[in-house]
């Protein structure tokens, strides 16, 4: 690809980004990228009155409406808006970006964020039943591994639903005594469904009927053998104009949501809710569409070029409705997992921003800092290193699946046999508060249940209780971590501190992102490091992660009675009572312990004095188009380093 030229702004991202498809995407270095390149109905910026806060604002909806029962939102869109390949954007792009977010095929960890609306999470688990409309994916698309473009769609009424279960008996393998071996069962379903004529590819439900059974792809032959001529479907779904998600017209975006919701906007401004274009998935698929030469994007900024484990480069986009405000042309995003090898880039002038620094360095950091500040070339600039508390929590998680981590008192002796303060004194280093809960401080009118603290003898009791008395009898166990030193050096200050309180042996395992991700979403983990910065402003972001078989749980652990609060939660109008709600689950996922809570974060960032707008905020979100460079004052500074 040969030499670049200079950027007009460098940063590190931290690991090399999983996807730059919101439908996919999960962690802040994917979310940098995905804020800049795509527009969403809102767009999170700093607050005008008071720029340390980020407030929702408009973006591709230029206004909203919200009904009277504060269950229904009317967007209203910006006329003008066009993506990069000339289209124009439309409230269409959000039925249809929505719908392939929700759709199950999609897969997106994130799914559950817009269950909020009506019949969004029916569509997601594809739940259905008599009497349901649904729409039937025949399966005869262009190219069967991609959803886009869809195969023939057949639209009618469920009338019956036929459940046929076959039982596979299991080998049993030499030793293995009868009682344990187990039959595996598999219930397939078969739907009988009156089909409605199209018209102008719309279902006329009013119109005659034909009668069909369907059966899901990959049905045993024996059991499709019963019923003649049904036919084979990739899927059989609630059908999507049942889903409170509706585009009146182009400009029109209405949505109906279960109950009233306070931090949907905020949720309409998070990446993962950001539209794509129809047109670049149907023709390329996925992933190909995600490729420079191919992605169609709509935000201030699109792809030029990707280096894998090297950069993204950005440039400004002439066809973003703002794009005279954007003051930027040119960002190179770092793909730089090594904290010492931003460190020396920032402080050798490769980088203008560091997502993160060695936490060893930072006392001596700050008093770089502090001395900077008592020289006159320097009075008045902001420091290089910003920190600042965050809403964000970090924690292991526990594959509850697992013997012994199935065993509550086992996790709670876990938990109890880590020394959080030592990590946030020797460790850390940045100012991080040791937790006991999940939920951080900082949340307006929510404080969780306290839960207790570093307690060896308490932990080396409920260990015996459990039955590993002085750790005799129990298994290493192993601690999964992706490659960054900050998660290397507390994993090993909890091995030596399980080891030396608990007598348990503890091995390290560590891999690259993209290996993590997966690794801990198939559950194929003991204890895992894990990080969550709020998606918005509410102590339900981070609650709801946990409820039974929740996309971002990955721990295995269910609670019936935590299930019901949460929801009860949602729909509970009275603020109090809704309080009161959480902190009672909160307290369950304390005594349970499916996490181990270790410390409330804190946004660590080094960015240089010259670049202005950069307002540390409890999201740590730094919106790209409004960051600016004082070009005199970068060349001051240069200057002044060069003579030192």
């Amino acid at each position: 690809m040969g030499s670049l030229p200079p950027a007009d702004f460098t940063f590190s991202n931290g690991t090399e980004p999983q996807s730059v498809d919101p439908a996919k995407a999960t962690g802040a270095p994917e979310g940098r990228i995905l804020d800049a390149i795509f527009e969403g109905l809102y767009r999170k910026l700093p607050d005008p009155d008071d720029p340390y806060k980020m407030k929702p604002m408009p973006g591709m909806a230029i206004s909203h409406d919200v009904s009277e029962d504060k269950r229904i939102y009317t967007f209203h869109m910006r006329p003008g808006a066009k993506w990069t390949n000339g289209e124009p954007v439309t409230a269409y792009d959000w039925t249809f970006s929505w719908m392939r977010f929700l759709h199950p095929e999609s897969a997106s960890q994130y799914a559950y964020q817009l269950w909020y609306i009506k019949n969004a999470k029916r569509y997601t688990t594809g739940d259905v039943k008599v009497g349901d409309r649904v729409e039937v994916e025949l399966t005869d698309r262009p190219n069967p591994a991609q959803l886009f473009p869809h195969g023939t769609i057949v639209s009618g009424v469920v009338t019956m639903i036929d459940e046929k279960t076959v039982i596979t008996e299991t080998k049993k393998e030499d030793g293995e005594q009868a009682a344990e071996k187990k039959d595996e069962e598999k219930t397939y379903k078969f739907y009988h469904v009156d089909c409605v004529p199209d018209v102008a590819g719309e279902p006329d439900w009013n119109g005659g009927v034909t009668k069909q059974i369907f059966y899901i792809k990959n049905t045993p032959d024996e059991l499709v053998a019963e019923y003649g001529n049904a036919k084979s479907a990739h899927h059989v779904l609630l059908h999507f104009s049942e889903v409170g998600i509706k585009a009146p017209d182009e400009m029109t975006l209405v949505v109906e949501l279960d109950y009233p919701t306070p931090y949907f906007l905020d949720l309409a401004a998070f990446y993962p809710m950001h539209a794509v274009n129809r047109t670049c998935i149907e023709t390329y698929g996925y992933p190909d569409w995600t490729k420079p030469e191919n992605i169609v994007t709509s935000g201030p900024y699109k792809i030029q070029t990707r280096r894998i484990r090297d950069r993204i480069r950005l440039v400004k986009n002439p066809d973003y409705y703002n794009t005279d405000e954007v003051k930027l042309d040119v960002i190179d995003v770092m793909a730089i997992q090594s904290d010492t090898t931003q460190l020396n880039m920032f402080m050798s002038g490769q980088l203008d921003w560091a997502t993160t620094v060695p936490s060893t360095v930072i006392p001596e950091l700050e008093e770089i800092d502090n001395k900077k500040q008592e020289e006159p070339r320097y009075k008045g600039l902001r420091k290089d290193l910003l920190l600042k508390p965050m809403l964000a929590t970090y924690f292991y998680r526990v594959n509850t699946k697992r013997p012994p981590l199935d065993n509550p008192k086992v996790r709670q002796a876990l938990d109890l046999a880590i020394n959080k303060q030592e990590i946030v004194d020797h460790v850390t280093r940045a100012g991080q508060v040791p937790a006991n809960s999940l939920v951080p401080p900082g949340l307006p009118d929510y404080t969780g249940p306290e839960a207790p603290g570093y307690d060896p003898e308490r932990a080396r009791q409920l260990l015996a209780e459990a039955g590993f008395p002085d750790g005799k009898g129990m298994r290493k166990i192993q601690i999964l971590y992706n490659t960054l030193e900050s998660h290397r050096a507390i994993a090993e200050v909890i091995q030596q501190q399980w080891k030396s309180n608990l007598h348990i042996d503890v091995e390290l395992r560590n891999v690259e992102w993209g290996v993590y991700l997966s690794t801990v979403h198939e559950m194929d983990y003991d204890v895992a490091r894990a990080g969550w910065i709020g998606d918005y402003p509410d102590p339900n972001t981070f609650l709801d992660m946990f409820v039974t078989d929740g996309e971002n749980n990955e721990t295995g652990w269910s609670d019936k009675q935590y299930d019901d609060l949460i929801l009860a939660a949602i729909k509970e109008p009275d603020v109090d009572k809704r309080r009161q709600m959480l902190y009672d689950a909160e307290k369950i996922l304390n005594e349970e312990r499916p996490i181990l809570p270790i410390y409330y974060n804190v946004s660590l960032n080094m960015v240089r004095p010259y670049v202005k707008n950069f307002y540390p905020n409890l999201q740590d979100l730094h919106p790209l188009q409004i960051l600016e460079i004082d070009k005199e004052l970068r060349e001051n500074i240069r200057e002044w380093e060069d003579l030192k």
